[in-house]
């Protein structure tokens, strides 16, 4: 078959539609806490010392080498969700014959951390990463609860349409 083919004129709009469909999915799972924190990487550098202690706090951690200081920061959380009951098949103490028993509930369990070290060099933030056993958005999303009072203090940036 060929490009110019009618079979392939036919199929690229339905390609493009897939396409345009499976973006659109994308974008719906689109974390805004996680483009925050990453907004925050370069936000951030230039903020003096002083104003970095007084929006994030004290720091858990805190090193000094050379003519830098790093400060980390840690946050976590565990979520957990109810799964639906599930019931129970054949017998044993907690079966009454066939069918369904008594519900038993479970729970998912998931946790979430984020690790965030600053470098300062001259008492003015230099450099910010993340890190931490979460990966992905779920752990820029919690790096956002490190940084969220500091981006506060950030003047908001406006994208001017261009003519």
């Amino acid at each position: 078959m060929t490009l110019a083919s009618p079979g392939r004129k036919r199929l690229q709009p339905l390609i493009l539609a897939a396409l345009g469909l499976g973006a659109a999915s994308l974008a719906g799972c689109a974390n805004p806490s996680a483009d925050q924190a990453m907004f925050a990487q370069t936000a951030l550098i230039g903020m003096p010392k002083e104003t970095l202690l007084t929006c994030a706090g004290v720091p858990n951690r805190q090193a000094t080498v050379d003519n830098r200081e790093y400060f980390t920061y840690n946050s976590s959380r565990i979520v957990s969700y109810p799964s639906p009951p599930i019931g129970y098949y054949g017998w044993g103490p907690r079966y009454y014959g066939y069918g369904y028993g008594w519900p038993d509930y479970g729970y998912e369990v998931t946790s979430y951390d984020c690790q965030a070290t600053f470098s300062l060099r001259n008492g003015i933030v230099e450099r910010v990463v993340y890190g931490g056993a979460s990966g992905g958005s779920a752990r820029l999303g919690q790096c956002y609860a490190i940084v969220q009072n500091c981006l506060a203090l950030i003047p908001q940036q406006t994208i001017k349409p261009t003519p």
